[in-house]
């Protein structure tokens, strides 16, 4: 029996008629497999499966998800990250990391000449669940390390919100209502663990890293089973010192309030890109 695989046509643009072909036709279709979304089993032969893959600089990697997870695709990645992947795909193992680390990434479009700091800045992410509206919504928390100032900006002051305004976050005045949406913008979630939120690409180009973490992260299951619900995250940005690295998710929203209280918070919700 053919297997049940979805196979998209920029996912067929890539692999070519014929590799899809056989794929459709179970030459080179797993029977099971572990979903590159949410890392249980499935079974290509007994429900619809999704094919996506993982494109870097100079490697692409096929992989599976159950076609409730996620939609086939392709998903642009670095090379470094595809490399990891394709360690874990193999079984040679993931590189363990906590919920929050930081990652050297410029804070806006560098190539539109509105953002960057005078050096590269440090953007720390922590990774939690909120309540809002009465249900579990899961999160990432954006804070740099220091000030972020426009190119050429002298005086030491700190443009990191009235920049990430222009690109289209809001002034969040409520955490009991959910961030408005962000068009364009995405968080990359790729073999189950963080991998970077995207941002859109100059013109017509592919989205871009606005923030790349240096080593996939690793999320709780809780967090990662209400993202597989919604396929959405609420991106909260605050400056330097204004949120801090919080031990407890009761503590992050509690700070986060104070933050927003204080109009220190802008905030936007992004759809999850690819698993």
């Amino acid at each position: 029996m053919a297997p049940m695989l979805d196979v998209s046509d920029e996912v067929r643009a890539e692999i070519g008629d014929e590799e899809t072909t056989r794929l459709l036709t179970g030459e080179n279709a797993p029977g099971t497999y572990d979903c590159t979304s949410c890392r249980t089993p499935g079974d290509t032969g007994q429900e619809r499966t999704s094919t996506v893959l993982f494109v870097g600089d100079e490697t692409a990697v096929l992989a599976f998800a159950h076609a409730t997870c996620i939609p086939s695709q392709v998903v642009p990645v670095s090379e470094e990250q595809l490399q990891g992947a394709v360690r874990s795909i193999s079984g040679a193992g993931d590189v363990a990391a906590a919920n929050s680390a930081p990652a050297a990434a410029p804070p806006v479009p560098a190539d539109r000449g509105t953002a960057s700091a005078p050096r590269q800045a440090v953007l720390g992410i922590t990774c939690g669940l909120i309540v809002v509206e009465e249900q579990l919504r899961p999160a990432l928390v954006v804070e740099p390390t220091g000030p972020v100032a426009r190119v050429g900006a002298v005086g030491g002051g700190d443009d990191f919100l009235p920049l990430l305004i222009e690109q289209g976050f809001m002034p969040q005045l409520d955490l009991e209502v959910a961030p408005s949406a962000l068009p364009g913008w995405s968080v990359l979630l790729a073999m189950g663990k963080l991998h970077a939120v995207l941002q859109p690409g100059a013109g017509s180009g592919p989205a871009t890293a606005w923030w790349q973490a240096h080593q996939p992260l690793q999320v709780s299951d809780g967090w990662r089973a209400a993202v597989n619900r919604s396929n959405e995250v609420y991106v909260y940005a605050g400056p330097a010192g204004s949120v801090g690295r919080q031990p407890r998710e009761d503590l992050m929203r509690e700070a986060l309030a104070k933050a927003c209280a204080r109009g220190q918070l802008v905030a936007a919700t992004m759809p999850l890109a690819g698993t």
